[in-house]
């Protein structure tokens, strides 16, 4: 229903903003993550996230859509509710959750509070495959995140001659140390591994 939303900022809190938008102060959650983007801008954008309950209507908002779209895969993961997803972007970067999914670090995401081990596996399970894929950035622009990353440098090492099994492996442990790597990068990395 509401895609954004767009105005000055009214009140602050490190779970929630107010945004004055027409005259109308709209009270929307948000993450530690988002919070630590509004700082002291005196105007914000936020792209939102809207549910509506027999007895609530709430506003998610998220500083770029990056945020949002982890958010909603999240809340999409039963046993999961807004608030916990809250926490859990509260806890951890868009990336760092994405990277966690990916990595099955169960530990990391047990580590936030809210998180036990059933949600934290079932999380993995739910999602890996699906986190995998591109979200967009806050420009729009589609940003390839660390699995397709992962299966495109894969296959240029086997077409390059390499056995599957160590640049599966090499591969894994570059992606370990840091998410940030290009396609061509990793495969730069993971020849001098090999």
């Amino acid at each position: 229903m509401y895609e954004f939303i767009k105005g000055l900022v009214a009140e602050l809190t490190p779970t929630y903003v107010v945004i004055d938008t027409g005259g109308i102060g709209y009270a929307i959650h948000i993450s530690l993550q988002t919070y630590g983007h509004i700082g002291q801008a005196q105007e914000v954008q936020l792209w939102v996230h809207h549910i509506l309950r027999e007895d609530a209507e709430q506003l998610y908002g998220f500083f770029d859509k990056e945020e949002r779209e982890v958010f909603r895969l999240l809340v999409g993961v039963s046993g999961v509710g807004p608030n916990t997803a809250r926490m859990v972007l509260s806890s951890l970067s868009s990336a760092e959750v994405r990277s966690a999914i990916l990595h099955e670090d169960i530990q990391k995401l047990q580590g936030i509070k809210g998180i036990g081990l059933k949600t934290a596996n079932r999380i993995v399970v739910d999602l890996k495959d699906r986190i995998g894929k591109t979200l967009l950035s806050s420009g729009g622009a589609g940003v390839p995140l660390p699995q397709a990353i992962h299966e495109e440098a894969l296959s240029a090492l086997i077409m390059l001659g390499f056995a599957k099994t160590p640049a599966e492996k090499a591969i894994q442990s570059l992606l370990q140390e840091t998410t940030t790597y290009t396609a061509e990068q990793l495969i730069k990395a993971a020849l001098k591994r090999l």
